[in-house]
């Protein structure tokens, strides 16, 4: 009985699916979403945004560490000084006090610093998050439009990899690829200035090491 489950109840399922695409004349198109998302002038404007928040957020995260660092010297000189057997004791322990103060600032700014590299991870990922989930609903929008208005039935995308990253799509001929049509519709609305460095054309391998 499993067997006939595993081998044979599929395989009646595909006969029926192929029964079933020949009765109704279905018309594939296809598209790479990696390129159009990619190529998508608020994708790169999105992309540009993020890393903008994210140098300021390491800048004020090196500025943390770097207030952290002199805390931690002074710590130092502060236990260093609290055993010099030169000064007098009421010195010793009022030096030692300060030591021990400084300690308890070294450990708050450690539950700080921690507290702030999380929320900066948690609200890149959700800035990050958000841009997609718009971006794609932009681009799902426009993809139905065309289909509907090619009179496709279903658009596969080419650049889809399974969960062991093989490819979902094993083979096209492109003859009914809208990714052109889609990224030149998406891209029609971009400012000037975007649009003319999107224009400019890529600098070569060599150049870029360079």
């Amino acid at each position: 009985m499993t067997f006939l489950l595993k081998r044979v109840l599929p395989a009646i399922i595909l006969a029926g699916l192929l029964t079933g695409v020949a009765e109704a004349q279905v018309k594939i198109g296809t598209i790479d979403l990696r390129r159009v998302f990619d190529g998508y002038w608020k994708t790169k404007q999105s992309d540009g945004t993020l890393k903008e928040r994210a140098a300021d957020m390491e800048k004020e995260h090196k500025n943390m560490l770097d207030d952290y660092k002199k805390a931690r010297e002074e710590y130092q000189q502060l236990v260093t000084s609290a055993a010099d057997q030169a000064v007098a004791q009421e010195e010793r322990d009022r030096r030692k006090r300060s030591a021990e103060e400084k300690l308890r600032y070294l450990k708050d700014q450690e539950e700080t610093i921690a507290q702030y590299e999380r929320q900066a991870r948690q609200t890149l990922d959700e800035h990050r998050r958000r841009m997609r989930d718009t971006i794609l609903g932009e681009i799902k929008t426009i993809v139905n439009a065309r289909a509907k208005a090619d009179g496709f039935t279903l658009v596969l995308d080419t650049a889809a990899e399974s969960f062991n990253n093989t490819p979902v799509v094993m083979f096209s001929n492109n003859e009914n690829d809208i990714t052109e049509p889609v990224l030149k519709e998406l891209n029609a609305a971009a400012p000037a200035d975007v649009a003319k460095d999107a224009a400019k054309p890529e600098a070569p391998a060599a150049e870029k090491k360079k």
